[in-house]
């Protein structure tokens, strides 16, 4: 049962009654005190108005990720995705949510160029949008746009470690980290981000040890997917999560088999088409009494 508080009081500010309060970057910034966390932020991606409704409840962070590229789109990888794709979902989303923050990923070269180009993109995103946070890869060397974008008022979630943008330089999604010299890379990128400004960051596939010592030294709170369960969240794609898909990450635990359901209904379906079982007097249009 939804906990939302319908409030319908109007102001210049909020001139439309909104049924729910927000998650707010400083509301999730202020969830790590100390170096701990006392309630995991719970994250998954939404695409679409319909999947931000059925998840907006139970979730702190909805992010519009780039992974609609070969979730939604069937691309072979992120560095397809442009920004108007970005930009149509995350309108979506933020339509059909009003609990959870709502973050948009900046896709492959939207915003490495320059500060310049990262903040004519993201404001692009947030105008257009509606969002409250955006997303960007990268470690040490994004850190200046990152500080540039905080500072002109765009909140920013970082994101290290596996970076599926980079895959071309990384030479596939193997886990990151296993070796000494990348591990302190993966730590010094993540503390580069948050003292930047970054309000949480995103550390993707890398090794259970390494999430654990960089959730415990970065200020900003850190968000796994395929990390550590001492991470101060957790994220996964959804559809992974549902099993919309047969084959998943190794990381992925799988709450659903959507696949298997759907493809059921659809056989059922085409089963009764077939035999004119469907439609039945229950779903055709007859007169009164017929």
């Amino acid at each position: 049962m939804s906990t939302f508080t319908i409030d319908t009081a109007t102001s210049r500010a909020t001139p439309s009654p909104v049924p729910g309060k927000r998650m707010t970057a400083p509301s999730l910034r202020a969830r790590k005190v100390d170096g701990k966390t006392q309630q995991p932020i719970v994250a998954l991606t939404a695409y679409t108005m319909r999947m931000a409704q059925l998840l907006d409840e139970h979730c702190d962070l909805l992010l519009v990720g780039d992974s609609l590229g070969q979730v939604i789109y069937g691309l072979p990888s992120t560095i397809p995705v442009t920004l108007d794709m970005m930009i149509n979902h995350g309108a979506a989303v933020v339509r059909g949510s009003w609990h959870a923050l709502v973050a948009v990923d900046m896709p492959f070269g939207s915003y490495e160029g320059s500060s310049e180009q990262a903040f004519a993109s993201c404001s692009r995103v947030m105008k257009e949008t509606g969002c409250a946070a955006v997303k960007l890869e990268g470690g040490e060397a994004m850190a200046p746009t990152v500080r540039f974008l905080t500072e002109r008022g765009i909140p920013v979630i970082g994101h290290v470690g596996l970076t599926p943008q980079a895959v071309n330089t990384l030479g596939g999604y193997g886990a990151r980290g296993r070796g000494d010299a990348e591990a302190r890379k993966i730590l010094n990128d993540a503390s580069a981000i948050a003292e930047a400004g970054a309000f949480c960051i995103v550390v993707e596939g890398v090794m259970e040890e390494l999430a654990t010592k960089v959730a415990r030294e970065v200020a900003a709170p850190i968000i796994g997917i395929g990390a550590s369960a001492q991470c101060d969240g957790q994220i996964l794609v959804t559809d992974d999560m549902l099993g919309v898909f047969e084959r998943t990450p190794r990381f992925v635990k799988r709450y659903d088999n959507l696949a298997e359901q759907i493809s059921n209904a659809a056989k059922t379906y085409a089963d009764e088409v077939r035999s004119r079982t469907f439609p039945s007097a229950d779903e055709t249009y007859r007169p009164k009494g017929a």
